[in-house]
């Protein structure tokens, strides 16, 4: 391990991120009683320009209005290379309750980037003198923001988690695809004639994870465009999931439950993984530093990978 330990992320249910549109007045109420973990009210890419300024409003009373219960309540607030994200920023912050946790920042591709919003928000709290900091989430959606994704995640000790935009990742880097997440028909390999689709953003989120972990930070995964394809967003999630990632975006209610399957830890993974605790706690005592368990091999980093599932479980409980 090195001299300087890998933070922890704040200790907080991540599963599902449900997304809905400020602008849409119907929305915000079903949302509040989703099973999402986190609700993410837009005023960026589902909100038309001319609705923007409607859509920030509606964003402030609903945020006071509705009883959001213990969910995570973040706004994704419109990209910096727009006229309108200081306005989203400032009326948020100055009109709205505290209730509201996190903003959402798109497109970011450098650590500057960060630096810029939260030195406006940090003089709003102040002049305002706003009790609650303020929360950041990321979004990673260029090459310039995967090539600079572990300044990104260093950049303010505001941000707490960081996803992974399929779609807008893709057009910046060329991808010849149109798909949002997913594998993709052109990308296969071939073994004996036959074809097996891998996946192609694998190695960001690979990415995006270890910055995270490095930092402190919650890796999410991104949007599924294909709603009505389950098969494919429980495959996508699971592969999210084993990568380190902690939930997943859902941009449909019915996504919500498969997202919470995936990232939820069963309940035979839990029963496993106290039993690998206790395994090490029985060694530990005999003055082992390892031990088997079902014919394998447990160890220190065997607890680790154990204490990781329980936490998780714990968490989601509370």
């Amino acid at each position: 391990m090195s001299f300087r330990t890998q933070p922890a992320p704040v200790a907080r249910p991540n599963r599902c991120q449900l997304f809905g549109p400020a602008s849409n007045t119907k929305l915000p109420p079903k949302m509040a009683t989703s099973d999402a973990d986190v609700i993410n009210l837009d005023l960026e890419d589902s909100v038309a320009p001319d609705d923007k300024d409607m859509a920030r409003k509606m964003a402030i009373e609903t945020i006071g209005d509705i009883d959001w219960g213990k969910k995570t309540l973040s706004v994704r607030i419109n990209g910096l290379d727009t006229p309108y994200w200081y306005r989203d920023v400032v009326d948020l912050l100055e009109q709205a309750s505290d209730r509201l946790d996190l903003i959402m920042i798109p497109k970011v591709g450098c650590a500057a980037d960060l630096y810029a919003v939260d030195a406006l928000v940090t003089a709003i709290e102040a002049a305002k003198g706003r009790k609650k900091k303020l929360g950041f989430e990321v979004i990673i959606e260029s090459a310039a923001g995967i090539a600079h994704v572990e300044e990104i995640a260093a950049a303010t000790p505001r941000l707490q988690a960081m996803s992974l935009g399929a779609a807008d990742f893709a057009a910046s880097m060329g991808m010849a695809t149109t798909g949002i997440g997913g594998t993709q028909a052109n990308y296969y390999m071939l073994h004996e004639g036959a074809k097996y689709w891998s996946d192609p953003w694998h190695w960001a989120q690979a990415n995006i994870v270890a910055a995270c972990r490095t930092h402190g930070v919650l890796p999410v995964d991104g949007p599924f465009g294909d709603f009505s394809d389950d098969d494919g967003f429980r495959a996508q999630a699971l592969r999210s999931a084993t990568l380190g990632m902690v939930g997943k975006w859902a941009i449909h209610p019915k996504q919500v439950a498969l997202a919470n399957e995936v990232f939820t830890p069963t309940e035979e993974a839990v029963t496993e993984a106290r039993e690998i605790l206790a395994a090490m706690e029985e060694a530990k005592a005999r003055g082992e530093g390892a031990t088997t368990y079902k014919g394998k091999l447990i160890d220190i980093a065997s607890i680790k990978q154990a204490e990781v599932i329980v936490r998780q479980a714990e968490m989601i409980a509370e």
